[in-house]
C-alpha cells in the first residue's frame, strides 16, 4: 500500500531509525519485550430505560390562538 503522507514518511524516518537502533541497544544489553494483554476496554453505557415519567414530559407550547379567535376576542373587549 502506498502512503498518501509519503514526505511526512520520509521527514519521520531519522527518529524512526534512532528508535530501533534504541530498541536494538536495550536488548543487545539483555533486556527483553513483554507482550501484555491489552488494558480494558470503556464498559458500555447502561440500556436506557423506556419508563417515561409523567413529570419530566416537556410541557409544550400551547399553539398560537387563530385569526378568527383574535378577532373574536377584540370584538368582545370593544363590546366592555
Amino acid at each position: 500500500m502506498i502512503s498518501n503522507h509519503l514526505g511526512m514518511v520520509e521527514a519521520l524516518r531519522p527518529a524512526s531509525n534512532e528508535l530501533a537502533e534504541a530498541v536494538e541497544q536495550f536488548l543487545a544489553a539483555g533486556g527483553t519485550v513483554a507482550q501484555l494483554p491489552s488494558p480494558p476496554r470503556k464498559p458500555l453505557p447502561p440500556p436506557r430505560s423506556t419508563k417515561i415519567d409523567p413529570e419530566t414530559i416537556l410541557k409544550r407550547r400551547k399553539p398560537p390562538i387563530t385569526r378568527a379567535e383574535r378577532e373574536a376576542l377584540r370584538k368582545l373587549a370593544e363590546a366592555l
